[in-house]
């Protein structure tokens, strides 16, 4: 019987000390991205001014310059980076199917997101604000109860809008530009988003208003797969950030794009 048992234990410490050293073995996210010679990210090409497509048909915004400074910092070189277009829905199943390195798509921080995701130091705060119709009477978020008042799937918007103002009527897009449409066509009243995004249409379109009061603080950061293997990854983008932001270059590219 002692015999078995014996037999039984090295059995046991050979298959772990197999895993242990199969798990040492992993590539980091970093260092997969090294081998490949290029970084994939995740981003918008619907959100003015942080990713858009330009009219030269080129990825362009405030979140590509970020993400063009993470890979020129990583890489030592311009030139490193690879767009994968992404939506407010679909950019987290696209970040956990590994399609992406990293989403870099006006992501806010939530303890929610913070469950099953990683989050670099913030790059931009955000609030949650209104736009409507110029002739509209809507003048705050009050005024939304009995509305129809349009969010974008996958966003925190929703949940914030029904907590505030629970008699509003909530319509679900899937990108920006069917929100915007769907206000300017008269098949909703406003759209409740980020205040950074929904500036651009404001900015844009003179038959259309941006309320002046923000109902949260959203802080945008780069969005991660949650894990040991995004470590040195999550890390070494969170200290690109933060010597951006001291040395101002941060707020540099900021003012380039209109944001304070």
């Amino acid at each position: 019987m002692l015999k078995k048992i014996l037999t039984l234990l090295a059995i046991i410490t050979v298959f772990c000390t197999g895993c242990a050293q199969k798990e040492q073995n992993v590539s980091s996210d970093l260092e997969k991205i090294l081998e490949r010679g290029n970084m994939i990210v995740g981003v918008k090409t619907d959100s003015y001014p942080f990713g858009y497509i330009d009219k030269n048909g080129k990825n362009a915004g405030y979140d590509i310059d970020i993400a063009n400074l993470i890979g020129k910092e990583i890489f030592g070189q311009s030139g490193k980076v690879k767009f994968v277009p992404v939506t407010t829905s679909d950019r987290i199943m696209k970040l956990l199917s590994e399609d992406v390195d990293m989403l870099i798509a006006t992501m806010s921080v939530n303890k929610t997101r913070e469950q099953y995701l990683d989050f670099s130091s913030s790059y931009y705060i955000a609030g949650q604000a209104v736009l409507t119709r110029n002739i509209s009477k809507i003048r705050s978020l009050k005024d939304l109860n009995g509305k129809k008042v349009v969010i974008i799937f996958g966003s925190t918007a929703e949940s914030n809008l029904r907590a505030a103002v629970p008699n509003a009527k909530i319509i679900g897009y899937k990108t920006y530009n069917e929100a915007y449409n769907a206000i300017k066509t008269g098949k909703a009243d406003a759209i409740v988003s980020d205040d950074s995004i929904l500036l651009g249409y404001a900015l844009k379109d003179k038959s259309v208003k941006l309320l002046p009061k923000r109902y949260t603080k959203e802080p945008y950061a780069v969005a991660f797969r949650k894990g040991h293997e995004s470590d040195d990854l999550v890390r070494t983008v969170s200290g690109i950030i933060n010597q951006a932001e001291r040395t101002g270059k941060l707020k540099h590219i900021r003012h380039s794009h209109g944001l304070k």
